[in-house]
């Protein structure tokens, strides 16, 4: 999606069509992922959950050439390990994903010696504790938002999307609580139907497709609302931190907040386009480690999310766009100052022309 191609709705959230999962394993796609992409970095539990992930992954794949084996004694006993390590792992499909992140969220309350995190009530709802289930959990007929809202379980299925889903409401679990409480008030006003209004076409846009600049220097989250890839992604290079090598003295970093940019982002392509926030913060943001920025950003993009969608003016349109392989150290083609000369992907933008 190019820069400036910002749609009022996007439908991208498949919720409600329950794709197939083949029992006893995970699909291929899963197999796609590269753990170590600087965007994935924040991933709260990230190792855990990419070591599950990949250990499965491998699995599968390891079965599938056993079944091909014509040495029927070491077929057997190959088997025989496989099935026992799954079955020791605790987990097995269906609901691979929904136990692989209860497991990770579990593990972090324990860390933090803190209660597995809430919904935000909303009405006369009471706020319930957050778990990931089976996406079978979620009744005929309802809203995924409403059974989130009023349960506190949040369906989840054996595929890319969810599993990036339910990652981002582990890291942002108090942002993520925020846009369903939103969700949850248009539904009390409007009901459910094709149109789901601004307020839920903005939290739709940021939940599937959001990236959040945080940066102590204001110019470059204004150059970056401007459309000045120059001012913003290109002069200031050496004040962003690189995920790799966090950088106490930098001074502007992004996070993938999005599940469905990072679904799309397991096969990168140039003209894949965030729709961003701004976050500014002081200078000691970037002292932090990568646990505790995280934290502290949750509060900041809750906050910062609570005011945008109380506004009864709020529309997808405020949401800045942003290529996301044009981040510094996102992508090493970008290093070259010529990756941001093309016009089809960093374009000038609708906004300089709203001003003339």
């Amino acid at each position: 999606m190019p820069a400036s191609d910002l749609p009022a709705t996007l439908n991208s959230d498949t919720h409600t069509k329950q794709l197939p999962v083949v029992e006893g394993q995970l699909d291929n796609s899963f197999a796609a992922i590269d753990w170590q992409v600087p965007w994935l970095s924040h991933i709260t539990q990230l190792s855990c959950i990419s070591n599950t992930i990949e250990r499965l992954s491998r699995s599968k794949s390891q079965r599938n050439s056993l079944d091909g084996s014509n040495d029927s004694e070491g077929l057997d006993n190959a088997k025989s390990l496989y099935e026992h390590d799954i079955n020791a792992s605790g987990i097995n499909t269906p609901d691979t994903i929904a136990k692989v992140l209860k497991t990770a969220m579990t593990q972090q309350a324990n860390h933090l010696e803190q209660p597995l995190p809430h919904t935000k009530p909303a009405h006369d709802h009471k706020s319930q504790t957050l778990q990931f289930v089976s996406q079978n959990a979620l009744p005929g007929g309802e809203a995924y938002e409403h059974f989130i809202g009023t349960t506190g379980n949040i369906p989840t299925r054996d595929n890319l999307h969810d599993l990036f889903n339910s990652s981002i409401w582990l890291t942002f679990p108090k942002t993520k609580a925020v846009l369903n409480y939103y969700h949850m008030l248009e539904i009390e006003k409007q009901g459910i139907s094709e149109r789901r209004g601004r307020v839920r076409d903005t939290i739709t846009v940021f939940d599937e497709n959001g990236a959040v600049l945080v940066t102590s220097d204001a110019s470059i989250g204004e150059a970056l609302v401007d459309f000045d890839w120059q001012a913003s992604l290109v002069k200031p290079r050496a004040k962003w931190d690189n995920p790799t090598q966090p950088d106490n003295s930098a001074q502007a970093a992004v996070y993938i907040f999005g599940h469905a940019l990072l679904e799309q982002l397991v096969h990168p392509r140039k003209p894949l386009c965030a729709h961003s926030i701004v976050i500014h913060v002081a200078q000691e943001f970037f002292t932090l480690s990568l646990a505790e920025r995280m934290r502290y950003l949750d509060d900041k993009v809750a906050e910062y999310m609570d005011t945008l969608l109380s506004n009864d003016d709020v529309k997808p349109r405020q949401l800045a766009p942003l290529p996301i392989l044009g981040v510094p150290h996102f992508w090493a083609e970008n290093a070259n100052t010529g990756f941001y000369e093309d016009s089809y992907v960093f374009r000038n933008g609708r906004r300089k022309k709203d001003k003339k």
